[in-house]
């Protein structure tokens, strides 16, 4: 038996509609952002869900409690699952940071997995710091259906990582609020991605 991952996006932010870089800000998520939970939850109502994860950030931590409410078991918040980090840039637009930072701008727009924005991390950093807290709490539950509730960023980098692609291609891949992603991962370490953006 697999292990399956239901690998969610928190719900919409109260700044969602400025698209706006929050980072490691703590935004809550809004009304619709937790209709959108509401609906998570009733989607693994009837799953055996073993385990529910996600970030310490109250928009990640808000969604996971509403999901355990409704199966039945506690989750737990985990710091090293939060969103890429952008040091400087959080809480800005693109267009307010090609403003206030140009020259950073530019660098960013012709590395974007290399490039760390002031105080923050590059693509290729979040990465290492997910992969191994992702992979470790795969392994803790072999054969069982695990739940996590992270970020668009993060997401990406899992699927990425599932799907054997190259970072370079994170952005081919939606993560809408309140998005599930369904992975099975497999004892011979193959893991195949039965539901995207779903």
């Amino acid at each position: 038996m697999p292990t399956t991952v239901y690998l969610m996006r928190h719900g919409e932010v109260a700044n969602g509609g400025e698209k706006r870089y929050n980072g490691h800000m703590d935004v809550d998520i809004t009304d619709k952002g937790v209709q959108q939970m509401h609906r998570l939850a009733k989607l693994l109502a009837g799953k055996s869900i073993q385990a529910v994860y996600s970030s310490d950030l109250i928009r990640s931590r808000k969604g996971a409690e509403l999901i355990s409410q409704r199966v039945g078991i506690a989750s737990t918040p985990l710091s090293e699952l939060r969103e890429r980090s952008v040091g400087a840039w959080e809480g800005f637009t693109v267009e307010e940071i090609k403003a206030r930072f140009p020259d950073e701008y530019v660098l960013w727009r012709a590395d974007l997995l290399n490039y760390r924005p002031p105080g923050g991390e590059c693509v290729l950093d979040v990465r290492d710091r997910i992969l191994p807290v992702f992979k470790k709490l795969v392994s803790a539950h072999p054969g069982q259906e695990i739940a996590m509730l992270l970020h668009g960023g993060v997401n990406r980098v899992i699927l990425a990582d599932a799907l054997g692609l190259d970072m370079m291609h994170l952005f081919r891949m939606d993560q809408t609020y309140g998005a599930l992603n369904i992975i099975d991962y497999h004892e011979d370490g193959i893991a195949v991605v039965k539901l995207l953006n779903g």
